[in-house]
């Protein structure tokens, strides 16, 4: 048992015994599928925080035959499946933190030399028995030792792309640490499988990839993975339960990202937020703002226009097939939206192809980079007001909340040029933001005859009596009184007949005047 080759199982230990624990042992039983097959190669993508070291650490407790580790997975799902025993403490297991390496290194050749020297070392002390040549390479000897005992290695790679993330303008260091890579592990016999983690999927070299035998699993899909990594919304429900935590709390503040079906929660937040009691941003306390706020100021048509429409709630279409996978190479705000989706700043619908905001971690998150920005005033003059224009709404202060919208409109005239009810709409869910701590917002919910244009659903934990449902309806150059008999007409309040009563809301925009007007009507079911 070296440093970096077969390790023991003390991570996964701690993991285990841990007060909050998930069991993810399930990924073991897809890895074993893949052993020695030609889909061995495994690089999973996901944003800081997601648990890709902690599972590291249980797959090189489950490989590793540098301990013995039946008694830590007994009780867990992997234990009654049937290749359990076939695969475990079967391996010989090299885990490598790649960040590690790279921040004890002033270059990318002395990071490399640093990485193949110390694990010769560990070769050496634990395959005594055989004669190693140095002066022949890393791979080499490793294969030499395969042939020599027959046990196959189990590469375990975290941080895979921190060259990529620190070494960002250097693409002749990206290269050279690339090309190690398919060299260490490509068409090598000794390779059972190799797992590579990090933020960022595979590089590209233009159209072609140096790691183009990787299989990824990322942000933007993750078919048969998706579950293993992040918490899924059983699991928070069961975590919620178990410790008195209010789960449509913990829903609003960290739920929001899928992956093929699957509901994703940000580990990190959910685990202080059980310790704590306390909702607040957690994940991004590993990040700084100034990172988030570098990207959505980039100069790049339209992208001003979507960040806007992604914070009134609009999800926006984003084209993934152009990003060249690393932190520099940006063609368009279509790449820029990308790379804020593998950092867990947008999610991803992989079925409609669009990006969104998943939730209020992230929201506040964007309010805070926008801030230091100096180019989002009027955004966020209009989220500061946004409480009391739901007050107003509340009371049916009618005339206040028309004047509100109309300075949220003249302040935003710069960006949004009003031609139809979309440009309105866009105007209505920027100035209702702090709804959004009250109620589920809904654009174009089917209800009575038709679509309502904007629902406001009190979410569980508010209770109907303080927060009545809404039913929003607009109006480009037509008036408030059409919107509100609309409402009525089509039958839209219908849909929320539960409740018991509903506020009915007709906003216009009159195009010669330039006003807007605004009626509320209580209405009972």
């Amino acid at each position: 048992m070296g440093i970096y080759l077969n390790p023991n199982n003390d991570r996964f230990y701690e993991a285990v015994n841990s007060p909050i624990y998930i069991d993810k042992t399930g990924l073991i039983s897809v890895v074993n599928q893949k052993i020695k097959t030609t889909e061995k190669f495994i690089c999973v993508s996901r944003p800081r925080r997601f648990g890709k070291s902690m599972n590291l650490g249980m797959l090189a407790a489950y490989y590793s035959v540098g301990c013995d580790s039946d008694e830590l997975f007994q009780g867990l799902y992997i234990s009654k499946e049937e290749s359990y025993r076939k695969h475990l403490n079967k391996y010989n297991v090299i885990y490598i933190n790649m960040q590690q390496f790279l921040s004890n290194s002033h270059n990318i050749n002395e990071m490399l030399s640093f990485l193949k020297q110390s694990l010769m070392y560990d070769l050496e002390d634990d395959f005594s028995d055989i004669k190693l040549r140095e002066e022949m390479g890393l791979t080499y000897n490793l294969n030499r030792v395969y042939q020599k005992k027959r046990v196959p290695f189990v590469v375990l790679i975290d941080e895979w792309d921190c060259v990529m993330r620190e070494h960002r303008n250097n693409k002749d260091a990206q290269k050279i640490y690339l090309d190690f890579l398919r060299d260490f592990l490509k068409d090598q016999d000794y390779v059972a499988f190799a797992y590579m983690t990090g933020i960022l999927p595979v590089k590209k070299y233009g159209t072609h990839s140096a790691l183009n035998m990787f299989d990824e699993y990322s942000m933007l899909g993750s078919e048969k993975m998706q579950k293993y990594i992040g918490f899924t919304d059983a699991e928070v429900r069961m975590l919620c339960e178990t410790y008195n935590a209010d789960y449509f709390e913990m829903k609003a503040w960290y739920d929001g990202y899928q992956l093929d079906g699957e509901e994703l929660y940000c580990p990190r937040s959910v685990v202080k937020a059980v310790d704590t009691k306390k909702f607040m941003g957690y994940w991004t306390e590993t990040e700084t703002y100034e990172a988030l706020s570098v990207y959505i100021s980039m100069n790049f048509d339209g992208l001003k226009d979507a960040i806007e429409k992604l914070l009134a709630g609009q999800e926006q279409p984003v084209d993934t097939r152009t990003f060249s996978n690393d932190m520099i190479t940006f063609a368009n705000k279509d790449d820029i939206l990308t790379l804020l989706i593998h950092l867990g700043y947008l999610g991803y619908n992989s079925d409609k192809k669009t990006a969104y905001i998943p939730n209020k971690e992230i929201y506040d998150e964007f309010l805070v980079s926008m801030k230091v920005t100096g180019l989002w005033k009027e955004t966020i003059e209009a989220v500061s007001k946004s409480k009391q224009l739901l007050s107003n709404t509340l009371n049916g202060n009618a005339e206040v909340v028309a004047e509100s919208i109309e300075a949220v409109h003249d302040s935003n005239s710069s960006v949004i040029n009003y031609n139809n009810e979309q440009s309105l709409r866009f105007i209505i869910l920027i100035a209702y933001y702090y709804a959004k701590e009250q109620y589920d917002i809904v654009q174009e919910m089917p209800a009575g005859k038709g679509f309502a244009d904007i629902m406001l659903i009190p979410k569980p934990r508010t209770g109907i009596e303080s927060y009545p449902p809404m039913v929003i309806e607009l109006k480009w150059d037509k008036s408030a009184e059409t919107a509100i008999t609309q409402i009525k007409d089509k039958n839209y309040p219908e849909r929320l007949k539960s409740f018991g009563k509903v506020l009915l809301v007709g906003i216009s925009y009159d195009k010669d005047t330039k006003k807007h007007n605004c009626i509320i009507e209580k209405h009972n079911l």
